[in-house]
């Protein structure tokens, strides 16, 4: 099954419920072994055993030790997919904070129980990206850090709206923390599954970008942002980022802020195969940004139109291909626990 639930604490889950409330006047150690307060709401921990190829799965016995080592009373969520899962948390009450163990698509399915509601989230990162996690500098399997920033005071972070315009999925909106590419990052991401499988994260990210660099195709595009177009002409990438990075470490946008209340907007002019490598190396950097080549801006909506049907992948899920859509930014929206 891909998910399940259960009730760890001790007692009933309707005692939990009745006696943890926010650990008023209670202390925690640290991994440090420093005392600090501990706030905490009831926790709904959402655990997706396909993350990271299964790796979220595998550490959970480790997670679980943890949490009950610092007396953290929880509920875990397990149902056999994200929809279930996602109908769980949105069923919760309304005091509980949800903590997502998995990947950026994890987090991204349960953005719409979460974002604007004032539900706190938390991240612990076992996916094959852990792009927005990263950002954060949380890092997979290090869960001291993970569990001692839920003690932390919730910081109010932006999350993204995309609108598919026209496309296989026209019609539908979708809530990301992280960032959306159309075109050749796409075009990577879809490639993924073929690669070894004992390549993990960047290294898994760049052999795939290496394999779709021989077939690499330009398709023409219009970038607006604030009304303004930033591009127009033959593309073979355009991403719009809450975060910095994709595909477990391409700094493909480095001067995102996720709490400034702006997208960043990255998108390619037309290059030879030759030249997005020589790009792609500089995007490791982050220092692509002087490029002639990446054209790049901030701003609150863009709209994205191609000549021709472009994959699209949102925080690193396939979303089909698309002609149009809308994106704008969500200031404040997502209230994360461990920031």
């Amino acid at each position: 099954m891909w998910w399940r639930s259960r009730c760890k604490a001790s007692g009933s889950c309707a005692r939990r419920f009745c006696n943890v409330g926010r650990y008023a006047g209670a202390t925690v150690t640290s991994e440090s072994g420093q005392l600090v307060p501990a706030s905490l709401p009831p926790l709904a921990v959402v655990l997706n055993p396909q993350a990271g190829g299964g790796l979220a799965l595998r550490e959970w016995p480790r997670l679980e030790a943890e949490l009950q080592r610092r007396g953290l009373a929880y509920t875990l969520i397990h149902e056999e997919s994200g929809e279930a899962a996602l109908a769980r948390v949105a069923a919760l009450p309304a005091d509980m904070a949800v903590m997502a163990v998995g990947g950026d698509g994890t987090v991204g399915a349960l953005l719409s129980a979460v974002v604007g509601t004032g539900r706190p989230l938390a991240i612990v990162p076992l996916g094959t990206g852990n792009d927005f996690a990263g950002l954060l500098g949380l890092r997979p399997g290090q869960f001291g850090e993970a569990l001692d920033r839920l003690h932390y005071q919730p910081r109010a972070l932006d999350a993204m709206q995309v609108s598919i315009v026209q496309g296989d999925e026209a019609g539908r909106t979708v809530v990301l923390l992280n960032g959306m590419g159309m075109g050749f990052d796409a075009d990577v991401t879809a490639n993924m599954d073929t690669m070894p499988a004992r390549l993990r994260g960047l290294a898994r990210y760049v052999a795939s970008a290496l394999s779709t660099l021989r077939h690499l195709k330009l398709a023409r595009v219009e970038v607006v942002a604030d009304g303004q177009t930033l591009y127009a002409g033959p593309s073979p990438l355009a991403a719009v980022m809450n975060g910095t990075r994709y595909g477990g470490g391409f700094l493909i946008s480095p001067q995102s802020d996720v709490r400034d209340g702006l997208l960043n907007v990255v998108v390619g002019g037309p290059m030879t195969r030759g030249q997005l490598l020589g790009l792609m190396a500089r995007v490791l950097r982050g220092a692509h940004l002087g490029h002639p080549l990446a054209h790049h801006t901030q701003a609150r909506e863009v709209q994205v139109t191609w000549d021709t049907p472009t994959r699209l992948h949102l925080d690193g899920d396939l979303h089909g291909r698309v002609t149009a859509l809308q994106v704008r930014v969500l200031p404040g929206a997502t209230l994360l626990l461990n920031a």
